[in-house]
């Protein structure tokens, strides 16, 4: 699998993945607010049906944002070496941002995801984006390693 297409598809995960947790425990937290028990067998047990559950969907949505967003972002950093990480960051929550505000102009529910209901939500799931747009240019920058001849090169 080309370099690019395995950082994109791992950045699409992490972001799924930690999007999912969010989702999960916030919706938990908000049951434990209106007095409802929430041991942590429970907390762990729904976390993992949820990664089974919803990122799968989530990871669609990040896919759809990501796909538009990361090639971009590495055209744009190319131009901007020195902006790179925050073109990055910044690619990754307008991504899902985007993606979240589709998702919701298309869904015949009000809000598609719990956790988007709220603007601290809403940042929380841009940061996911965030952390898998790091991943991406992380895993997908290209490596240059610079000769130096040695010792031994000259002799």
């Amino acid at each position: 699998m080309p370099r690019l297409l395995l950082a994109f598809v791992l950045a699409v995960l992490l972001t799924s993945a930690f999007a999912s947790i969010f989702q999960t425990q916030s919706n938990l937290a908000a049951l434990q607010a209106l007095g409802a028990p929430v041991p942590l067998d429970v907390r762990l047990g729904t976390t993992c049906l949820d990664l089974l559950g919803f990122a799968p969907t989530f990871a669609l949505l990040a896919g759809l944002g990501f796909v538009v967003a990361l090639p971009l972002s590495l055209w744009l950093a190319r131009r901007l070496p020195s902006l790179r990480w925050a073109i990055l960051v910044v690619a990754g929550a307008t991504a899902i941002w985007l993606a979240l505000a589709l998702a919701n102009t298309l869904a015949p529910m009000p809000t598609l995801i719990a956790a988007d209901r709220h603007p601290l939500g809403t940042l929380a799931l841009m940061a996911c984006g965030s952390a898998g747009a790091l991943l991406f240019g992380l895993l997908g920058r290209r490596v240059r390693y610079r000769t130096q001849p040695t010792t031994s090169d000259t002799q």
